[in-house]
């Protein structure tokens, strides 16, 4: 029976990953995504925040690594930190692009 249990945990966590994984990229929003020029907004970082708070039911704070964005499940904190570089850590959810935030940070 007991081996029967860690089989099943050792599955859950194969399964569903183990820990969080840090994330390091831009703030920025799903509207502009890498691009905030043809918003003629500046700067960059007022742009963010105004598109997110455009409609915030459609665009959303997230982050741009340079090649991908993903929607950052945490709608407040990232606000301050509009246009900048950050470290995020949290899961990743691969199907909706989100990342599941436990924590954002700026990169020094």
């Amino acid at each position: 029976m007991k081996k029967l249990t860690l089989l099943i945990a050792a599955a859950g966590l194969t399964l569903w990953g183990v820990g969080p994984q840090t994330f390091t990229g831009v703030i920025t929003d799903t509207m502009c995504k890498a691009n905030h020029e043809p918003m003629h907004m500046k700067p960059h970082s007022k742009c963010v925040r105004e598109c997110v708070k455009m409609d915030p039911s459609r665009w959303k704070y997230a982050l741009y690594d340079g090649e991908s964005v993903y929607v950052l499940s945490d709608q407040t904190t990232p606000a301050e930190y509009a246009d900048q570089k950050v470290k995020v850590t949290g899961k990743l959810d691969e199907s909706s692009k989100t990342i599941h935030v436990e924590k954002i940070e700026p990169v020094k």
